[in-house]
């Protein structure tokens, strides 16, 4: 029989990329086997991102945009076409980043996935008593009801009375948001004193300003008595007056109570975004309280009554959610069974990927970059979509050694489905299951950006690159370890899930805390050890994966001071005054505001940033850029990276000894690659940690937290990182680290290991004791993966 030939429509098997210049790529071409798990490698700052990210998923997300209607188009972002010659075979693409979820309190992980909009179907057909429709279960809808005329046109017109109702299930009280605040109003006046004798204290609110003329020319108060001698009407008019327009001190002004101006000028706004000075005023004055009415569950009375089986819609959300799929397969209720099988599948989703401790009211702000990728790939997993390419990054953050089998399972579900997935990783576990393999280098910045290999993983094990020499690296178990000069107390701990917990956490020594997902390990480091001052009167250094404060403007040299010694060095050459060589000062482009790029704000959709005209990019008048040290001007030294950087203030013209130990630092933590201008908001929770570990090395703090350092690192530069954390406790610092890398397990002088599942099964100690002792014992998951890893 004649073999037929394969049909045209069959031979799009590749995604194509030739000549891809974005950022420090340096004309890479490749092919990519569509429907098939590739796996991105190679050290931080090699340009994997670059790759993955900006060319081949922000071509795809262009060319979608370009398939709406013009009038459509009008409306959306503006992306800019990447740098690269060709794209060829792409296919829809979905990004499953870490970028946080949303911070607005009415967002939890139920309402982030579809748990939730089921859940209220669910109890709006079995909940007894019968309170109305799915809306009146959402802790989103406010309740209506309203009276009117309708015109009801039959024949001839006319007007009929109605009344209408909508049942929603928010909490009036909160208005859905769980919590209320109070503000303490000795925070905003001393009430011994009279407005005439400067009784406000609140931020802004400075004698002879505007802000406080409002208030002691109104008139409607005597700025002459104490504010504690006001009467019933005079206080009403001075804290809780509506706004209304008048005349005070001859102007045409809107006046109102110091009550609603406070809460629209300063509780309206975001607290990460304020300045510190008016942040810290905030975090004094308001208090957050649980919701009275409805305790914290944000939903109205009538949705808090009906009932399932004795549990009702909040109790629901509350539960852990291995315990909710539980109670959920044990419904039978052939009415709402295609329902129940849809909800049943979702839940067990959450379990299967290692999330089965939350619950669906957490809020979905308070979760990891890791926990949060993985909600969101919760959403992907029962879509009905294929042959769409999906886009990873580090899916395994944050991830246990035993979790991180499961992830790997997804992953390959997604494959299997026929669609072709792309991961950027650094885990072994992970680059183990690839079907193909691109690793980018050899270096970082601009000493990366090529393609040093590509193919299987058996080639690359044998390729002899800096990911295939160190892709069978293993940290042996260390045969001495240091003894600790005394300890950290923690006594009866219940943070969140933790059970009463006592340990003892060594101090003078690398002690590391590990455990699955979900154990309780930050809520025993962050939620239970003293900051500010530690129990050994030491200074206590929080170093998390948090965003850092700070606006698109900030950028490694503001944020580490390291800008300072540099404008100084360059003032002093020229003979002119620092402030020029700020783009935040003097020096900055007179048509971007010193940003370098012009910011489009689109209101409810993603903004839009296109590069200055003027500038360039480079952030300064042109006059400034006329003036050099060491033959370069201040744009190029903040295009420089950390290790460029050294070598130009280490020695000759430029040599500066202040920028030198700051960028020493920077080299230390691993983030030689970073350029000196990169903005802050394009940087990895990895990165963030770094930087930030960089800035308080010089700091006097006796005892260090540091949350998952090893986020984002190549395997090769995991062991700089160890080289650094023996380096600071040879120092005589105190080490404590929440990390799920055997290799750092591996490093520890002691362990402390908790578990011995996830939520209600984890939050006890299992283990605490020397690596050598816990691969002996074998006794935790984490005992066997570490003696798994060393080869035990």
């Amino acid at each position: 029989m004649d073999k037929q030939p394969p049909h045209p429509a069959d031979r799009h098997d590749l995604i194509r990329v030739h000549g891809a210049r974005e950022n420090n790529l340096k004309d890479v071409s490749i092919e990519i086997p569509k429907r098939r798990l590739t796996v991105f490698t190679g050290v931080s700052g090699s340009g994997k991102s670059s790759l993955v990210f900006d060319t081949i998923a922000a071509e795809s997300q262009r060319l979608i945009n370009e398939t709406y209607s013009s009038f459509v188009q009008g409306f959306m972002p503006t992306l800019a076409r990447p740098e690269v010659d060709v794209l060829d075979g792409l296919t829809t693409a979905i990004i499953v980043d870490q970028q946080r979820m949303g911070a607005d309190p009415r967002s939890t992980v139920g309402t982030a996935t579809d748990a939730n909009a089921m859940l209220r179907i669910l109890f709006s057909r079995l909940g007894k008593p019968h309170i109305g429709p799915p809306s009146a279960y959402a802790f989103n809808v406010p309740s209506v009801r309203a009276s009117g005329a309708i015109t009801v046109e039959v024949g001839n017109k006319k007007a009929v009375k109605a009344t209408f109702n909508r049942t929603g299930g928010m909490c009036p009280r909160c208005e859905g948001r769980g919590s209320v605040s109070d503000i303490d109003l000795t925070q905003l006046y001393d009430d011994s004193k009279s407005l005439d004798e400067g009784a406000l204290t609140i931020p802004g609110y400075t004698p002879g300003g505007w802000n406080y003329r409002l208030y002691s020319e109104s008139g409607l108060v005597d700025a002459a008595k104490p504010i504690r001698k006001y009467t019933k009407r005079e206080l009403h008019a001075f804290l809780h007056h509506e706004p209304t327009r008048m005349k005070i001190a001859g102007i045409n002004m809107t006046y109102e109570g110091l009550i609603p101006r406070i809460q629209k000028s300063f509780l309206a706004k975001d607290k990460e975004g304020m300045q510190p000075h008016i942040r810290a005023f905030v975090e004094r004055a308001v208090t957050f309280t649980t919701c009275p009415e409805c305790d914290g569950t944000r939903l109205a009375e009538g949705a808090r009554a009906s009932k399932i089986k004795r549990i009702s819609i909040a109790d629901a959300c509350a539960m852990q959610i291995s315990d909710l799929a539980t109670w959920v397969r044990g419904l039978k209720e052939p009415s709402v069974a295609p329902l129940l099988t849809a909800l049943q599948l979702t839940l067990d989703s959450f379990v299967e990927i290692g999330l089965g401790y939350l619950s669906l009211d957490r809020p979905a702000g308070t979760l990891s970059g890791g926990e949060a990728q993985r909600v969101k790939m919760i959403r992907h997993l029962g879509s009905s979509l294929t042959d769409v390419t999906y886009v990873f990054d580090e899916p395994t953050i944050g991830l246990h050694p035993h979790d991180i089998q499961r992830m790997n399972d997804l992953l390959l579900q997604l494959r299997d489905k026929g669609n072709t997935v792309l991961v950027v990783e650094h885990k072994p576990e992970t680059i183990a299951i690839a079907d193909h393999v691109v690793d980018l280098g050899p270096g970082a910045g601009t000493a990366g950006g090529s393609v040093c290999f590509e193919g299987t993983v058996e080639g690359l094990r044998t390729g002899g690159t800096v990911t295939g020499r160190h892709f069978d690296d293993r940290a042996g178990v260390k045969d001495t370890v240091r003894e600790p000069t005394g300890t950290l107390e923690i006594r009866g701990a219940t943070t969140h899930n933790l059970r009463n917990v006592d340990v003892d956490i060594p101090l003078g020594v690398l002690a590391v805390v590990t455990g699955v997902a979900g154990s309780g390990k930050s809520s025993l480091v962050h939620g239970s050890l003293p900051h500010g001052s530690g129990a050994a009167g030491e200074d206590v250094v929080s170093i998390d994966q948090s965003p850092i404060r700070g606006s698109r403007r900030s950028n490694p040299a503001t944020y580490t001071g390291l800008l300072d010694p540099i404008r100084k060095a360059f003032a002093k050459a020229n003979g002119v005054k620092p402030a020029l060589f700020s783009a935040n000062s003097e020096g900055a482009c007179p048509t971007c505001n010193g940003a370098g790029v012009i910011y489009t704000d689109l209101g409810m959709m993603a903004g839009v940033s296109s590069t200055c005209e003027d500038c360039e990019g480079k952030r300064f008048q042109a006059s400034v850029l006329e003036y050099l040290l060491g033959g370069r001007d201040i744009s190029e030294v903040l295009a420089m990276s950390v290790t460029e950087a050294v070598e130009f203030f280490g020695a000759g013209e430029a040599s500066t000894p202040a920028a030198q130990r700051i960028l020493a630092r920077l080299a230390d933590v691993g983030l030689g690659y970073l350029s000196l201008g990169q903005p802050l908001t394009t940087l990895s929770g990895g990165e963030r940690q770094r930087l930030k570990l960089a800035t308080h090395m010089g700091e006097k703090g006796g005892v260090y937290i540091l949350d998952e350092p090893t986020t984002g690192l190549h395997l090769a530069d995991v062991e700089q990182l160890l080289g650094l954390l023996d380096r600071l406790v040879d120092s005589g610092k105190s080490v404590i680290v929440v990390e799920h890398h055997q290799a750092v397990m591996a490093h520890a002088d002691w362990i402390i290991d908790l578990g011995p599942g996830a939520g209600h099964d984890g939050g006890r100690i299992v283990f605490e004791g020397t690596p050598a002792e816990l691969v002996a014992a074998r006794s935790t998951l984490t005992g066997e993966h570490l003696a798994a890893y060393i080869g035990a």
